[in-house]
């Protein structure tokens, strides 16, 4: 055998495996250059919305190779509006919203595709601490809530409800107060009770002007409270940007559910300017304990289904124009 076989061998395997791993170039700068622009609206800001927050400091959705813009709403019906317009690409709202739409005259139809909270995160909060606090004491009163038909009231009237109460007469709602002018009118000495997130409620208690005294999603039950939503039309054009959206928002779970709070507090921080760490640490906690953060970004059909017996309850929609689950939610990607 020459000796130039073994040489003339090597130097054909040293080419080929060149060549081979020179194929995949292309493919690697490819996926490197695939950037997903999202223009993002979340409904408030509030801590409990930790998940997205901290999966955008980690950087997970700039893994996923999102490159997004983000804007507060300050309510579901304009982040659904900024939705159905076109000024929206993705909105973290309440799924009641898209109820609503599926049941009107738009062209355009919004579509749930993953899930962020497993339910209310408001608190009950009155001017005076009370450790013997019954539900009945709020008979006779006014509570400050929001908009009729939205989320946070409707998950306020389920958990009256759950306490004996009847929300249209045992108590005055007053939801007639838009989201940034809560705080000032509890303030001004406005209604007698109210609910507020974190961390408007932990800054409230430290300040001695409103007390926890309950809270309505342990009242009302697990039930998808906001959801990231899209539009049929923009999920049809651009589902790996939904995708990679999704796998984000998974990953992101993943690791808000096994931080502590205070690592969390240290990551989230720059979102809540003028709170200090010890107040962010605390709200954190508080949700922590309440189990509102969902583990995955899976919406099931049974929470929708209960949500739209609460919606019937509370006189906003038609038992008859309940919305079929496959109608606005779409699991595919969650799946996947």
């Amino acid at each position: 055998m020459s000796l130039r076989s073994p040489r003339r061998r090597f130097h054909q395997t040293l080419l080929a495996a060149t060549l081979a791993a020179c194929s995949l170039l292309p493919l690697s700068a490819a996926q490197a250059q695939t950037v997903h622009k999202v223009r993002y609206e979340e409904v408030v800001r509030s801590v409990l919305y930790v998940p997205m927050y901290a999966g955008l400091k980690k950087g997970i959705f700039k893994d996923e190779g999102i490159e997004l813009t983000m804007k507060t709403s300050q309510g579901t019906d304009k982040g659904m509006a900024a939705l159905l317009s076109g000024s929206a690409d993705i909105v973290l709202i309440g799924p009641e919203a898209s109820i609503y739409v599926a049941n009107s005259e738009s062209p355009v139809k919004p579509v749930v595709f993953a899930g962020l909270t497993a339910t209310d995160g408001f608190l009950l909060m009155g001017r005076k601490p009370d450790p013997a606090f019954d539900w009945n004491k709020l008979k006779g009163s006014k509570i400050m809530s929001f908009r009729p038909g939205s989320n946070p009231d409707i998950f306020l009237e389920a958990a009256l409800r759950k306490k004996g109460l009847d929300p249209k007469k045992d108590v005055k709602l007053v939801n007639n107060i838009g989201p940034a002018a809560r705080t000032g009118a509890w303030l001004a000495g406005q209604n007698d009770y109210a609910t507020f997130l974190e961390p408007e409620a932990s800054t409230l208690e430290k300040e001695g002007k409103a007390f926890p005294l309950g809270s309505v999603g342990k009242e009302a039950g697990m039930v998808d409270y906001t959801v990231f939503t899209t539009t049929d039309t923009y999920l049809k054009k651009n589902r790996a940007a939904v995708q990679a959206w999704t796998q984000a928002v998974a990953k992101a779970q993943k690791y808000t559910a096994a931080a502590p709070a205070a690592e969390l507090a240290d990551l989230v921080g720059e979102y809540f300017t003028g709170v200090s760490k010890p107040e962010l640490t605390s709200a954190i906690e508080r949700y922590q304990t309440l189990n509102l953060w969902k583990k995955t970004p899976l919406v099931e059909k049974e929470a929708m289904d209960k949500l739209q017996d609460m919606l019937v309850q509370g006189g906003v929609l038609e038992a008859s124009k309940k919305v079929d689950y496959a109608r606005f939610v779409d699991m595919s990607l969650v799946q996947k």
